[in-house]
C-alpha cells in the first residue's frame, strides 16, 4: 500500500515525489529530507504499486520519481523503462550502492535522468532532484550527473594549456611539495577536489592518512563532531566516543570541500586549532596535539567573504597559506578539444560503452557553449552523449539541446572565430603530437577548405604547389582528401 508523508505547506505548487523503497527507515528519512524544500513523498514499497500509483489523481501531480534499486532488483532497468513508457515526461532517479558505470548507463538508456550512489548526502539528494524538475534549469542533455566516473590522482591528469590554467598547476605541485595549508578558489566543477587530490599525491605526506569532508554534506551542527569527535554524552544521543577527523588524519592530510559553508562556531574552533596545533573533541576537559595539513576548497573567494563578515577572516588567512584559483572552462575554451578527446578515451574504457571519436562541427559547438557546469559538466554531456550514440563518432546531431540553445547563428560564428579547432594539438594525456601530425591535420584541413583547389592551398598555407606535393607525398596524403 502507497503511504504518503506531508508536512503543512502553504505553497499550492508544492512538488510531489514518488519514493519507491520497500525500506521504512529508508523512506522515512528521504521523506524528512525532502520535506525541508517543500516536497511531499509518496512511498510505493513494490513495483506494481508504483505502476498503480501512476494513474491515480496523486500519481498525476507527480513530478519525479525516486526508484531504489533493490525494490526491483535486476528489472531495475525493465521498471525504469515501464515507468518511462507510462509517464515520459517523468524524470526518474535511480538510488543505488553500486558505482559501477555499467549500471549507469543500462539505467540511462532505459529513461533514468539520474542516478545516485548509496549513501547520499541530502545536498546531493536535493541538488539532483532540483536539477531534473526545477524549470530554470538546463534540460537533461546539459545537466550534470550527480555520480561521475573516478578521478585520476596525479597531476597529468589535468587536461590543459591555457596559461591561467597551467599557472594554477605550477603553483599547487609547487605548494604539493611542502607541508603548508593551501586554499583552491574556484566555480563549482572547475577540478578542486581532483587537484587536492593530486597535492596530497605528490605530497611528503602520500603514505598517510586522507580524508576528504564536504562541509556542505554535513548538518551544521554536526561539523564541530565530524572534525573534532565528541566524548560520550557529549550531547543527546552522543552513546559513544567518535574519533574526528583531525585526530584521524594526524600526520596527514585532510580535505574540506566547500569550507565557505562551514558554520560560525565550527570556524571559530577551527581557527584556535590550527593557531595552537591542539584540538579538543567535543565534551572532553582536555585536548591534544596533531599535525594536520588542510587542503581547502571554495567556489567563491574567502577573503571577499571574510570582508563581508560571512567568514573568520583570521581562518581565512590561515587555510590560504598558498592561494590557488582555478578558472572556469569558458576562460580555456581552447582547452576544450584536448579536454572532448581525454573524457571520450577514459568513456570508451567504461563497461558498456565504445570508443568515439568526434567531428569538427560538434567540437565547434561544445566550444561555443560557456559551460556553467564548467568541466564536470563538460565531462557529462560527453558521457550522455556516448550513451546513446548509435555509430562510432559524435557529431553536432548528437547534441540536439545544445544546438537548439545555442542557435544556428552563433554556432556559425563560433565555427568562424573557432577556425581550426578540429586540429589537435595534444594528445590524450595533454602531451603534445608530433609536428608531422600536425602538419598532416592542418594540410587536409586547407584541401577541405579550398575544395581540392591546390594553388589556392599552396598560397593560402605560404609554401610553392611543388612544396605542396611534396610535403603531400612524404607525409602520405591523398590530394584528394
Amino acid at each position: 500500500m502507497a503511504q504518503v508523508n506531508t508536512r503543512p505547506d502553504s505553497d499550492n505548487e508544492t512538488r510531489i515525489v514518488l519514493l519507491i523503497d520497500d525500506e521504512p527507515a529508508q523512506s522515512r528519512l528521504i521523506s524528512a529530507i525532502a520535506a525541508r524544500e517543500g516536497w511531499r513523498t509518496v512511498v510505493a514499497s513494490d513495483a506494481e504499486t508504483a505502476i498503480a500509483m501512476l494513474g491515480t489523481r496523486e500519481g498525476m501531480q507527480l513530478s519525479a520519481i525516486l526508484l531504489d534499486q533493490w525494490v526491483p532488483g535486476d528489472d531495475a532497468c525493465s521498471l525504469i523503462a515501464e515507468l518511462k513508457e507510462r509517464r515520459p515526461a517523468l524524470p526518474i532517479l535511480m538510488l543505488t550502492t553500486s558505482a559501477s558505470p555499467l549500471l549507469a548507463v543500462e539505467a540511462m538508456r532505459a529513461g533514468a535522468s539520474d542516478y545516485l550512489v548509496k549513501p547520499v548526502s541530502p545536498d546531493r539528494l536535493m541538488e539532483a532532484l532540483r536539477t531534473v524538475t526545477t524549470r530554470e534549469a538546463p534540460r537533461n542533455e546539459l545537466a550534470p550527473l550527480t555520480e561521475k566516473m573516478s578521478a585520476n590522482l596525479d597531476f597529468e591528469a589535468m587536461i590543459g594549456t591555457a596559461p591561467t590554467f597551467r599557472a594554477a598547476l605550477a603553483q599547487a605541485a609547487k605548494a604539493a611539495r611542502g607541508h603548508g595549508h593551501a586554499l583552491i578558489e574556484g566555480e563549482s566543477g572547475t577540478g578542486k577536489e581532483m587537484l587536492m587530490r593530486a597535492m596530497h599525491a605528490a605530497s611528503p605526506r602520500s603514505k598517510d592518512p586522507l580524508r576528504i569532508i564536504n562541509i556542505a554534506s554535513v548538518p551544521p551542527n554536526s561539523i564541530e563532531s565530524v572534525l573534532f569527535g565528541h566524548e560520550p554524552n557529549a550531547f543527546p544521543g552522543a552513546f559513544d566516543r567518535q574519533i574526528g577527523a583531525l585526530q584521524h588524519c594526524d600526520g596527514g592530510t585532510l580535505v574540506l570541500d566547500e569550507v565557505d559553508r562551514m558554520s560560525a562556531p565550527a570556524q571559530n574552533r577551527l581557527r584556535e586549532a590550527l593557531e595552537t596545533g591542539i584540538i579538543r573533541p567535543v565534551g572532553a576537559a582536555h585536548g591534544f596535539r596533531v599535525d594536520v595539513r588542510l587542503l581547502s576548497a571554495s567556489n567563491c573567494s574567502l577573503s571577499q567573504l571574510a570582508e563581508g563578515g560571512l567568514f573568520n577572516p583570521a581562518l581565512a588567512q590561515q587555510l590560504a597559506g598558498t592561494r590557488i584559483s582555478l578558472p572556469p572552462l569558458r576562460e580555456r575554451t581552447g582547452d576544450i578539444p584536448a579536454l572532448t578527446r581525454h573524457f571520450l578515451g577514459r568513456i570508451g574504457e567504461q563497461p558498456g560503452l565504445t570508443h568515439l571519436s568526434i567531428s569538427d562541427s560538434a567540437l565547434a559547438l561544445l566550444a561555443a557553449y560557456d559551460w556553467p557546469g564548467n568541466v564536470r559538466q563538460l565531462q557529462s554531456v560527453l558521457f550522455r552523449a556516448a550513451v546513446y550514440c548509435e555509430g562510432d563518432t559524435l557529431t553536432a546531431d548528437s547534441f540536439p539541446q545544445l544546438s537548439e540553445l545555442l542557435g544556428e547563428l552563433q554556432i556559425g560564428a563560433s565555427q568562424s572565430s573557432h577556425d581550426g579547432v578540429g586540429i589537435m594539438l595534444y594528445t590524450e594525456d595533454g602531451n603534445l603530437r608530433p609536428l608531422e601530425e600536425i602538419e598532416a591535420d592542418v594540410i587536409r584541413l586547407a584541401i577541405g577548405h579550398y575544395r581540392g583547389r591546390m594553388t589556392e592551398v599552396a598560397r593560402r598555407l605560404g609554401i610553392g604547389r611543388s612544396t605542396l606535393y611534396r610535403k603531400l607525398s612524404d607525409l602520405g596524403i591523398d590530394n584528394a582528401a
